[in-house]
């Protein structure tokens, strides 16, 4: 049986890091995050992600990977936004991107 790495979900952009890289990720993540934040209309723009507050330690002193991940991938999730036109959810500033192309389904 072969053993992946275990990896943490950057709960600003929901990508999965090494348990040692994750630190250095996510200040930078977040600071490009504030980039592109500012960059949107004012009507997109989102309060800032807050980090999850889990830290559940299992028997063995360690902290609960698999509920972190979650509470994570949860936060990263609720950042997208709805296609007032399709309801398809998108990060903000690709939403802007999304709505050039999309059209109403034409009724039959």
């Amino acid at each position: 049986m072969i053993k992946c790495p275990r990896t943490v979900v950057c709960y600003i952009c929901g990508r999965e890091y090494g348990t040692k890289s994750i630190s250095i990720h996510e200040p930078q993540c977040l600071k490009k995050w504030h980039n592109e934040n500012n960059l949107l209309p004012k009507e997109l723009r989102r309060p800032e992600p807050k980090k999850p507050e889990i830290r559940t330690i299992t028997a063995k002193g360690f902290y609960d990977l698999d509920a972190l991940n979650e509470a994570a991938w949860t936060s990263a999730q609720s950042q997208l936004v709805p296609c007032n036109i399709c309801g398809r959810t998108f990060l903000p500033d690709r939403l802007i991107v999304h709505q050039r192309s999309c059209k109403p389904k034409a009724a039959k």
